[in-house]
């Protein structure tokens, strides 16, 4: 934390007001924070929720926060992003249309 202001990054830990944990930081966009969730936990996505339910679904791929390649996850997260080579770190869930 500097300035009073708190700093957040990949693979940081989330809790809820009463210290239980929910799951890591796993990217961030435009948006904001996007979060791996612990099992048992329920989470939906900033898009889902957005988008009404009336839309369909959307296809979960990676995405990079350095240069905003996207790809198919039928191969499980790359280990850097392809396009631009950003460590792993980098690359992030991300629920397309």
């Amino acid at each position: 934390m500097s300035d009073g202001v708190p700093s957040v990054g990949l693979g940081q830990r989330v809790f809820t007001e009463d210290g239980r944990q929910i799951g890591t930081v796993r990217g961030f966009d435009e948006h904001g924070v996007y979060v791996t969730t612990r099992e048992g936990i329920v989470s939906l996505s900033v898009e889902h929720e957005r988008a009404g339910h009336e839309f369909g679904e959307g296809e979960l791929m990676w995405r990079c926060s350095d240069c905003g390649e996207m790809g198919d996850l039928g191969e499980g997260m790359p280990e850097a992003c392809p396009n631009c080579e950003a460590p792993r770190e980098h690359v992030y869930y991300w629920i397309e249309d």
